[in-house]
């Protein structure tokens, strides 16, 4: 038992890291209504921005991504000496994940958990993220929907991850499942979105949503 407690222990504190909803935090930093009332009453970046105050987008944005890969980047990087490799780095950002979804300090309501993952990415592989951003990007550009570009996102991130696998990046299973569970976990937390998007009522970036 005493071998497995420093990966127990660290992932257990990754699921409370990602417990973190910055999304309600830095709304009652900026004195804002709380995000889970208004818009799609997701706290996550996207709805903080339809509130119209930008840096709180932003600040949401950033540390949502910040603490999924920070669980990841500290132990790529400084777990070497506790026997902890980028299998368990992939689980500890999995639970970071999860944390989002189902945070512990706010009754398990959490968000979409797209910018977490994306900074889960980032950790496991800097290139893998940039080509995973580049789909969000290049969708959203082009579509001008949020949630198309992060399904795309989440779709193309396993893929890319396998066949960069070797060449840009060592190719590790628990890594490949992790990705997978996450992007499995991204399109079941948008399923309304994509019954939006099939209907055509789906919400694009800019326009604020009705209360």
């Amino acid at each position: 038992m005493s071998s497995y407690l420093p990966s127990i222990v660290t992932i257990f504190a990754a699921y409370l890291i990602g417990s973190l909803s910055f999304a309600v935090i830095v709304s009652k930093a900026f004195g804002m209504a709380d995000p889970r009332s208004y818009g799609s009453g997701n706290p996550g970046a996207t709805n903080v921005l339809r509130s119209g105050n930008k840096t709180a987008a932003l600040a949401t944005l950033l540390l949502d991504a910040a603490k999924g890969w920070l669980p990841v980047f500290v132990i790529r990087h400084f777990g070497t000496d506790w026997g902890l490799d980028d299998g368990l780095a992939a689980l500890a950002g999995l639970a970071a994940f999860l944390g989002h979804l189902y945070p512990v300090f706010f009754s398990f309501k959490g968000g979409k958990g797209v910018a977490t993952a994306a900074g889960v990415i980032v950790g496991i592989a800097p290139l893998l993220g940039l080509a995973t951003g580049a789909t969000w990007l290049i969708i959203a550009v082009f579509f001008r929907y949020s949630s198309l570009a992060s399904l795309a996102a989440a779709f193309f991130a396993p893929a890319y991850y396998l066949i960069g696998g070797n060449i840009a990046w060592p190719l590790h299973r628990m890594v490949v499942v992790a990705l997978i569970v996450m992007s499995m976990l991204l399109f079941w937390r948008h399923r309304e979105n994509i019954r939006r998007l099939a209907a055509g009522t789906e919400s694009k970036l800019g326009s604020k949503k009705k209360v």
